[in-house]
């Protein structure tokens, strides 16, 4: 036990329940959220967390410091040095004998050990526990390193699902401890199934939004120090690289090609093991998916939602409709005046639903047909097909927000319907993974609160919040402006993480009333 300092409860700063004082002296290295102990009544002991750290020393004010250095020299020397000491404010967290009056004046304060301060936080009993991060305290030859987890029930389910990542663009790591939460629970149910042949199961689907973020999952960082690898190892993990990838790329044209950030030959190298494919949407089997291309369009009115069910529908000449050409024809021909005759959709309507997918439509990824031999695959069917322990990287990176929203609703639909049992797959329940985590990045371009209500991605955003738990399918997401997120998905969220946050996001009502 390394005693700091003591107690000092004076008459302006009593000790309370709450809160305590203790002095130490000038050279005691400490830090803001320390753990530090105090020798209490009945020989408990009470923890605190250091808040405040103040020096002062017997000079009466500063005028008295200004003449004292020879009237403002700063290079004078004092010949006797001031008294002084640091003074410090610590938050009460517990005791550990249930034992809540005031610690006493001149009690010995201490450093704790990491088995005390596990115990102080509450972090020694933990549940079903999942790796999350670890705690550093102390400087020099007193820091204690200290493992956190999680209860992976609050994470995951059932007890409670979904992860909220809320940091400003490129300094939070919002993306770096996801990919490390999900590196966790992935490596957390592969011992699983290993060590109890348990029937709990788990896959990934992982969305690349920005550059080549994500696409080298598979591949062994070889950057990762010793002193990295060992704090892994703390952690009850491993250094390796994400096991069971597959990246589905936006198909970009002939040549086998994709519509995407990384570099021709590292595409074509993770075709040649296996890892990678060209996804692509096929009139005959995905027309079904054309109102998510109208996810960020407001249609207060219904009328492009009726445009939409009158060609999934086959009506009128988009009966006779099999590929999107026909479709884009059959639209251009509803556009000139006077072909309403006999329908109550407008020629108005019709045109503004020629702008709104027209762009959509040319993308290379919407085609006649798929060749499997040049790795030319559907999402949904890959989707629906996803394995135990899978992680699935969909890179939408380069598509224009119109296309990341259709490729992601897309995929979310996918998931949903195999989960409800509503696909056209006929797969064993008990081949399907009992859990599904999806991430997205830039959470706000899908739930903010400027998405139109009728958004079907907003709804099935808010479908999972509010009841993909007990489906399995659970949501981790990002973004970096938490406060203009839909309060039902971020409400129903049951872990939340925070990165670093400017000035703007804290001032903000919720911000204030969380903190």
């Amino acid at each position: 036990m390394i005693v700091i300092g003591k107690v000092a409860a004076i008459e302006k700063s009593p000790t309370t329940i709450d809160e305590f004082f203790f002095w130490t002296e000038s050279n005691t290295l400490l830090n803001p959220f320390d753990v530090v102990k105090v020798t209490h009544l009945k020989n408990s002991t009470t923890y605190g967390v250091i808040e405040e750290i103040s020096h002062i020393t017997d000079t009466p004010s500063y005028l008295t410091s200004y003449i004292s250095s020879d009237f403002g020299d700063v290079n004078h020397k004092e010949n006797m040095p001031r008294i002084g000491m640091n003074f410090v404010k610590a938050k009460v967290i517990g005791n550990d004998r249930k034992i809540y009056v005031p610690v006493l004046d001149s009690s010995p304060v201490s450093l704790a050990s990491a088995e005390e301060i596990s115990k102080a936080l509450g972090l020694h009993n933990i549940k079903n526990p999942l790796a999350c991060g670890y705690l550093e305290m102390y400087s020099d030859e007193n820091k204690v390193t200290l493992p956190v987890n999680f209860n992976s029930q609050f994470l995951i389910g059932p007890e409670g699902a979904h992860l909220n990542i809320s940091g400003i663009s490129g300094l939070a790591a919002k993306t770096s401890y996801a990919m490390f939460l999900i590196k966790a629970t992935q490596e957390k149910y592969i011992k699983l199934k290993i060590d109890d042949d348990s029937e709990e199961s788990i896959a990934f689907v992982v969305f690349n939004t920005k550059g080549r973020d994500l696409l080298a999952l598979d591949e062994k960082n070889e950057e990762l120090d010793t002193k990295d690898v060992e704090i892994y190892k703390k952690l009850g993990l491993n250094a390796q690289s994400f096991e069971n990838v597959k990246y589905f790329y936006p198909y970009g044209g002939k040549n086998n090609t994709a519509n995407s950030y990384i570099d021709k030959q590292d595409l074509h190298s993770q075709m040649n093991r296996n890892k990678s494919y060209l996804y692509k949407y096929i009139y005959e089997d995905d027309k079904d998916s054309l109102e998510l291309l109208l996810a960020n369009v407001d249609d207060s009115t219904g009328t492009m939602e009726s445009v939409v069910n009158y060609i999934i529908t086959e009506q009128g000449e988009f009966g006779n409709a099999t590929t999107w050409n026909h479709i884009e024809e059959s639209v251009r021909e509803r556009c000139q005046t006077g072909s309403n005759k006999g329908n109550e959709i407008t020629v108005a309507s019709w045109r503004k639903f020629k702008r709104i997918i027209s762009k959509s439509l040319n993308n290379n990824i919407f085609t006649n047909r798929c060749e499997p031999n040049a790795h030319e695959v559907r999402l949904r069917e890959e989707v629906s097909n996803i394995k135990k322990n899978d992680l699935f990287v969909v890179d939408i990176a380069k598509l224009d927000e119109n296309m990341q929203a259709f490729v992601f609703g897309d995929v979310i639909k996918s998931i949903y319907d195999l989960k409800l049992g509503q696909d056209d797959n006929d797969r064993d329940v008990k081949d399907i993974p009992s859990k599904i985590i999806i991430f997205v990045d830039e959470l706000n371009k899908y739930a903010s609160t400027d998405v139109p209500k009728n958004s079907p991605i907003l709804r099935q955003l808010l479908d999972i919040t509010e009841r993909g738990r007990s489906l399995g399918i659970i949501l981790f997401s990002a973004e970096q402006f938490r406060s203009a997120i839909h309060d039902r998905v971020k409400g129903n969220c049951a872990t939340n993480a925070y990165g670093r946050t400017n000035e703007i996001e804290i001032s903000k009502t919720e911000m204030l009333l969380q903190n």
